[in-house]
């Protein structure tokens, strides 16, 4: 089954593209992810300060800078992984680094 992990992130604490690269925690759950063979895609996600949301009501497109939420935790990036079932899935979530800082929200896709 296809699950998204989506990577919430506070952005206050959010190690940039070379710390992450850098990290042996990080690289490791990567590697960890990639050698059970599930790994579909994965993308980091620019800061919430470069976000539009667009809505559409009553006929009329709204557009405004920013994030949909107004909360700490933003979706800072995602990874698509194959798991045989929720609980691998869990597990790979557990193991990412921003689990211990912000959070990972697991999702199954719909097929």
């Amino acid at each position: 089954m296809k699950y998204v992990l989506l990577i919430c992130d506070d952005e206050s604490v959010s190690p940039t593209n070379e710390e992450l690269a850098a990290d042996p925690v990080h690289q490791a759950w990567w590697e960890d992810v990639q050698r059970r063979g599930g790994l579909l895609v994965g993308q980091r996600l620019r800061p919430v300060v470069d976000a539009t949301t667009v809505r559409v009501r009553d006929g009329e497109t709204l557009v405004s800078d920013g994030p949909f939420a107004e909360t700490k935790d933003f979706v800072g990036g995602f990874v698509m992984v194959e798991c045989a079932n929720l609980d691998e899935a869990i597990e790979i979530a557990a193991g990412h680094p921003y689990a211990r800082w912000g959070g990972v929200e697991v999702r199954p896709v719909w097929e």
